[in-house]
This record gives C-alpha cells, sequence and structure tokens, in this order.
C-alpha cells in the first residue's frame, strides 16, 4: 500500500507530491474508478490511477456531497431533490451525475448557477428566494431528498422549511459550516480551532434538526476543508412523522 500523493507522482502522473495533492483536493484522482479524497489515502501499488482533464464538479462542493452518499451510502437515482443554497450548483452537479429525476435550486443570489447546471433539463432554477419562506406550495411538490449548504445563516432557520417539502421517509443531507453556528467569540482568524466548540455546533445543529421531526443518521467530516481553510461536517437526517 501507498500514500495517494506519493503514488500519484511516483507514476508520473503528477510533477511533484505537492501538485499530486492539490490534484486530489480538487477532486481530479480517481483510484479504480473511486475518487480520492485524501492525499493520505493509502492505495495499492498496482491499482489504476487516472487523473480526469477537469473539474469532475462545477464547484468543490460536488466533492463534500459525494463524501455523503459514499460514507452513508445514499441512492438519489430517480429521486426529485431540493438543493437550498444551490449557489454554482456543485451539490446540484452531484446529485444529476447519481441520477437525480429533478433537483429544485433555491438560492437568495441571482447569476450563480454554473451554465452546465442551467442548460440541463432537470434543473428548476429558483433563484432571489428567501428560503425561510420555503414550502411545499413553492415547489408545487414534495421532494424525495433534500441537500443544503448556506452561509452566513443558522442552517436550524431553515430545519422546519426543509421538513415542509420533504416526502415522510425523506432524505436530508445538510453541510455543517461551525464558522456560521457558533457565536462570534469562538472563531478565530482561521475558524474555529476547538474541537469542543465543533462538538456543541454539531449537537446544536442535530437537536434543531431532531426538534422538527428528523432522524439523525450520522455524521462525518467534509473530506476537504472551506474555502477559508474551516473545518466542515455532513449530516445525514431521515423525516419521520410527527408523533
Amino acid at each position: 500500500m501507498q500514500r495517494a500523493d506519493k503514488l500519484l507522482f511516483e507514476k508520473g502522473l503528477a510533477k511533484s507530491r505537492s501538485a499530486a495533492q492539490s490534484l486530489i483536493a480538487d477532486g481530479k484522482v480517481l483510484a479504480s474508478g473511486r475518487r480520492v479524497y485524501k492525499p493520505s489515502e493509502l492505495l495499492p501499488e498496482d491499482c489504476e490511477l487516472t487523473v480526469t482533464g477537469s473539474e469532475f464538479y462545477v464547484s468543490r462542493g460536488g466533492l463534500k456531497l459525494a463524501h455523503a452518499l459514499d460514507h452513508f451510502g445514499i441512492d438519489v437515482s430517480g429521486d426529485v431533490c431540493a438543493d437550498i443554497g444551490a449557489s454554482t450548483g456543485g451539490f446540484t452537479d452531484c446529485l444529476l451525475q447519481n441520477g437525480a429525476a429533478k433537483v429544485y435550486c433555491v438560492d437568495s443570489g441571482h447569476g450563480q448557477l454554473d451554465q452546465k447546471i442551467l442548460n440541463d433539463a432537470r434543473v428548476v432554477n429558483i433563484e432571489g428566494f428567501n428560503a425561510r419562506t420555503l414550502d411545499e406550495g413553492v415547489l408545487g411538490e414534495r421532494c424525495d431528498t433534500a441537500v443544503m449548504d448556506v452561509s452566513f445563516i443558522s442552517q436550524t432557520l431553515l430545519h422546519k422549511n426543509v421538513y415542509t417539502i420533504l416526502k415522510d421517509g425523506g432524505k436530508f443531507i445538510s453541510l455543517i459550516k461551525p464558522q456560521f453556528e457558533a457565536g462570534r467569540e469562538n472563531i478565530g482568524k482561521h475558524g474555529i480551532a476547538d474541537p469542543a466548540c465543533r462538538d456543541d455546533v454539531i449537537n446544536k445543529v442535530v437537536a434543531s434538526a431532531a426538534a422538527c421531526g428528523f432522524e439523525h443518521i450520522g455524521t462525518t467530516g467534509s473530506p476537504i476543508k472551506g474555502g477559508d481553510g474551516n473545518v466542515e461536517f455532513i449530516a445525514y437526517f431521515i423525516k419521520r412523522e410527527k408523533s
């Protein structure tokens, strides 16, 4: 077994170890058809390594969601989905590449979706929209899956909205960004360094979702850090009927 970055360099697919690490961070490396998320990942020396010629997803967000789908064994094929905080469409791209039938892209901004996503007939663009007013009536149907990646707002303010747009048993996958959930006093120059504070944030998010009727299946660390080097997490929930 060999580190992925070292193996990539030794096979002549990267000009240096640091270049190999950058390729892996950008989601461009496949090992026997499976995406490599960490330079330190140990791979068989005889595995087939491939470097894709372009970004696999329209943004790095797609890598985060792909990791969650793999980690939790989530199948979204044929699903009607909602991407809350769609931005350029990284999460949506991942959903589409995994067989989603339709994706409602909801974002408060305008003109952010990548052209590739806009041109996909399975995408419904709902831009300039405040997700705090989102409900089943806005979409006209309930979804099988909802994914969320929001910034500059606590996602706990949106949990009840996500609950209303999902079918019973619907899947909810949410990126937890501690820097937007913790108080300012806990945030340093490079985000939140205290693991205990991160744990508190995760517990807060899970408790909020549970109060709205979600069952927490699990939480995993994001394979890549946020744009400012912040450690992020991905939580997986299932909508349950309220008793």
